[in-house]
């Protein structure tokens, strides 16, 4: 099931794909093959980052292996509900320090959320092009994921992500179906400051 882009409108001229992708919960269950998935993964590792230190670090688990269920449960009950019809499960983590090459230091990367966020852009977008759809969480126990996951003490635990293929929001409990839509934005006016953050009046 594909989201049509005049299900949302631009206020300017953009490439669809912006538009397709959303965050659904409604998610068949069907199993993504390899490839595909490896496609997903090629897209997020081509994401710009501060040094070209590529801080991302996506720990995964496929649906219908062990390791799903150790994922599903790190999220929050509300999340497991549909996040079980997924087929991957993702702890999206950063590395806070880098060795910088030819010198052998080791420096901070100040960006490494930030460059992560665009490693997961390029992962949802990616993920709409080839007709699945990714939704990104915070409701998870990034703790309980840094123990269980093995994640060093010099990453960061950023964010759990669902990948699966959009089905009819039937698949969800009542209660979710009112929230299965794509969502609008502010106007760029709301959001995007020429000059500097605006002044209180």
């Amino acid at each position: 099931m594909s989201t049509k882009p005049e299900a949302r409108r631009a206020d300017h001229p953009v490439d669809p794909i912006f538009l397709e992708r959303w965050s659904p919960r409604a998610f068949t269950g069907e199993e993504i093959p390899r490839g595909e998935l490896d496609t997903i993964f090629e897209a997020a590792r081509w994401a710009p980052s501060a040094y070209n230190a590529q801080p991302w670090r996506f720990l995964y688990a496929r649906r219908n292996t062990e390791a799903f269920a150790t994922f599903l449960d790190l999220l929050i009950e509300y999340n497991q509900r549909w996040a079980k019809n997924a087929a991957v499960l993702i702890v999206a983590v950063s590395a806070k320090t880098f060795v910088r090459p030819g010198r052998g230091e080791v420096v901070s990367v100040r960006t490494h959320s930030f460059d992560t966020g665009a490693a997961w852009a390029n992962l949802a977008l990616q993920a709409t092009r080839l007709g699945w759809h990714a939704h990104g969480m915070s409701g998870f126990d990034a703790e309980r994921a840094r123990s269980v996951l093995n994640v060093p003490d010099d990453h960061h635990v950023d964010a759990a992500i669902a990948i699966g293929r959009h089905g009819d929001k039937s698949i969800l409990p009542e209660s979710y179906h009112a929230g299965e839509a794509p969502s609008g934005r502010r106007p760029i006016g709301e959001t995007f400051f020429e000059g500097g953050f605006p002044g209180s009046a």
